[in-house]
């Protein structure tokens, strides 16, 4: 929803300008906002015991890269964040799989040292476990989800400091550029001309066309997630030309 919103406001001439690698950081932060969503309702967070005791595979750990001389990411930080993405395969990880996690992993590094700066976002404890347990309903069971994770060696504890950080980072970004989104009459006057209705018409011939009033609050809506998404972009953009990102590892370098 957020690429198709943010291309039709492009089209409306109602977003900011593209960033230069607009294709790559569309695609980075729809992975990026995805892996937040699987983050959101309640179960209990804490394995079964049998899952507990389940002995992890022994992963031979090696450095991948370093983020502005303090940020340390492993091969092991890869193969987790592969883990709470389901239906990625584990067991002899694809390239581009693991490219793609390092990729998620440095966007959501360099957003946790800004969102460090604020106190006030720190995540509840309450928060935390809902969105563990919203993660794991998105696999087959709860049982399924704990061998899983149990495989490349992540335990509980440490699954709830990733989770953690994740709903820091979706505070920060609402407080950085939700809460700042001004979409004006005309903006949504113009997209529901320009945008809405043609694609109503491409999408369901035949179908009446809802009128601007009764369409307002959806366009509204998409106007607004095409702005978040073409300001957290270029802030990603910028938060990368800052920072200072060694790849320790040949294979999984030049993906920009």
């Amino acid at each position: 929803m957020f690429s198709c919103a943010c291309a039709d406001a492009r089209r409306a001439g109602t977003s900011p300008a593209p960033a230069s690698s607009r294709r790559a950081l569309n695609a980075r932060r729809r992975s990026l906002f995805a892996l937040l969503l699987l983050l959101t309702l309640t179960l209990s967070p804490f394995p079964p015991p049998h899952a507990r005791a389940a002995s992890a595979q022994e992963i031979v750990d090696r450095m991948v890269a370093t983020i502005n001389g303090r940020e340390l990411i492993t091969y092991t930080d890869l193969l987790w964040q592969l883990a709470l993405q389901p239906d990625t395969p584990l067991e002899n990880p694809r390239p581009q799989d693991l490219r793609h996690a390092l990729d998620l992993l440095i966007d959501q590094r360099l957003i946790a040292q800004e969102a460090g700066r604020l106190p006030a976002i720190a995540a509840k404890e309450e928060d935390v476990r809902a969105r563990v347990n919203e993660l794991i309903k998105r696999f087959p069971s709860q049982e399924a989800f704990y061998r899983r994770i149990a495989r490349v060696g992540l335990t509980a504890e440490q699954l709830y400091e990733i989770v953690r950080q994740r709903v820091e980072i979706e505070r920060y970004l609402d407080f950085r550029f939700r809460s700042f989104v001004v979409v004006t009459q005309k903006e949504v006057e113009d997209y529901y001309r320009d945008v809405f209705v043609p694609r109503w018409r491409r999408q369901q011939p035949g179908r009446i066309v809802p009128t601007l009033p009764e369409a307002a609050k959806a366009v509204e809506a998409e106007l607004r997630e095409a702005k978040i998404e073409s300001d957290t972009d270029a802030f990603l953009e910028e938060a990368r030309a800052r920072a200072e990102i060694v790849f320790l590892e040949p294979a999984l370098e030049g993906r920009r």
